[in-house]
């Protein structure tokens, strides 16, 4: 696979510059719906896999070949940088993320470590060493952005309104902003790691964080992601920040240092222009299409594709993750329509 010439395709696009084609990945594209992955699961946990670089390079590199996407995105979890500052975390099948010991107090949150991600987690930096040397397209790297993780920790586990982890923010602001503190330290190290490792752009997962709205994300969460946002901009690497549910929050984002707006299908991508919007798109198909009849998956592609490249810097996805009961086939067919579609 090294051998083939390097498709820069996927970066053009984050930095809006001229594409032959519009470059194709998908959030989660390594994963259940893959025969090959749930044999791969049968041997190895999730962490095992995370923590064995030739097989995490495995899994990772497994759906470019298979699907014949325009970028590779690092298979872990938002959750791996927690466990070496004192997070007790376990990924339960069908669950997630659930942690045994949540934040409640300003003691939780100071208790929490300094991350040295090349000491503590070095099995990343070898997993991208070694994709580097394997992949002929660029290597994502992603962290979970710290309200994302703050839901996680102050809830113990996924949540539907993330009432305590909003009640937390809102009755303790003082250990609130602690928490945001410690978490951008996290997050901007660990993101900066893999860049060094050689991740060729990285995405911030905020998954979570359309439950916010717009003028408690300006007062709490905003300036914590300027500053991550910040500080990767010095890397010169492409930077791209998801979120589910964020139409309200699209103008914010617009002011944050980041070169690329991932949006989900609720709102359609002509309308996220009108806003104003002048960052490269990413997005934004509603993955329960993906069981869809395939001329109706195919006009749901063409209609985001005619939206998203009406303007420079263009790059389909998801607006959320693969999910297992996806086949591999309609994801096949729908790369090549993409690809097929888009060539100029």
């Amino acid at each position: 696979m090294g051998q083939k010439p390097f498709n820069d395709t996927f970066l053009k696009a984050c930095r809006k510059e001229e594409v032959p084609y519009t470059p194709v990945w998908y959030m989660r594209q390594a994963g259940r719906y893959q025969p090959e992955y749930r044999e791969i699961r049968k041997k190895y946990s999730f962490f095992e896999i995370n923590e064995n670089p030739e097989v995490c390079a495995e899994v990772t590199r497994l759906p470019v070949e298979q699907l014949g996407v325009d970028a590779a995105i690092l298979f872990a979890d938002i959750m791996t940088p927690l466990i070496p500052i004192g997070v007790d975390v376990d990924i339960v099948p069908s669950k997630g993320p659930v942690i045994s010991n949540p934040i409640r107090t300003i003691d939780d949150v100071q208790r929490l470590k300094a991350i040295a991600p090349g000491t503590d987690l070095p099995f990343i930096g070898d997993t991208i060493k070694l994709l580097r040397e394997q992949l002929s397209v660029p290597l994502i790297g992603f962290a979970g952005a710290p309200f994302t993780l703050s839901s996680y920790l102050i809830e113990g586990g996924p949540s539907k309104d993330y009432h305590k982890t909003k009640g937390f923010m809102y009755a303790h602001p003082n250990e609130w902003q602690a928490l945001m503190d410690k978490l951008a330290e996290v997050t901007t190290a660990y993101l900066l790691y893999q860049i060094e490792s050689g991740a060729q752009a990285v995405q911030v997962f905020d998954s979570w964080i359309g439950s916010v709205g717009a003028d408690d994300y300006e007062k709490y969460i905003a300036p914590t992601m300027a500053k991550i946002f910040t500080e990767l901009k010095k890397t010169g690497v492409p930077t791209i920040y998801f979120g589910s549910g964020t139409a309200h929050l699209l103008k914010i984002w617009n002011q944050l240092p980041v070169d690329v707006l991932s949006v989900d299908w609720r709102i359609d991508l002509k309308d996220v222009r009108a806003l104003g919007i002048n960052k490269a798109l990413q997005g934004n198909l509603d993955p329960s299409t993906l069981l869809a009849p395939w001329d109706l998956l195919k006009e749901k592609a063409k209609n985001i594709l005619d939206q998203g490249n009406e303007a420079p810097g263009y790059i389909f996805n998801l607006g959320h993750g693969v999910f297992p009961e996806a086949s591999v086939s309609q994801l096949q067919q729908l790369t090549s329509f993409i690809h097929e579609y888009t060539k100029k």
